[in-house]
């Protein structure tokens, strides 16, 4: 069974206290955002834990992951034709 990732699911992991503490409700697909290491690591972590989808921390992803709809697309990639790194 394939399953897409949609921005709004996104949006719920990424407003976790340990990733954006206060991330706003009205935040546009493609506004701006910026990841620390720790977020990005916790974001990835929350993604294998819910959605069992693997994917290893790597430094291009703190510059792809740059908005919403960045997060949204390259994650939906993996799923149709990557096995994430696990």
């Amino acid at each position: 069974m394939r399953v897409e990732i949609a921005p709004a699911l996104v949006r719920e992991l990424l407003s976790d206290p340990k990733i954006f503490p206060e991330l706003p409700a009205d935040l546009d697909e493609d506004t701006e955002l910026a990841l620390d290491s720790l977020g990005l690591v916790w974001f990835l972590h929350q993604l294998g834990t819910k959605f069992d989808l693997v994917i290893e921390p790597e430094d291009e992803h703190l510059t792809a992951f740059s908005s919403l709809r960045d997060i949204t697309d390259h994650l939906n990639r993996v799923l149709a034709g990557e096995s994430g790194d696990g």
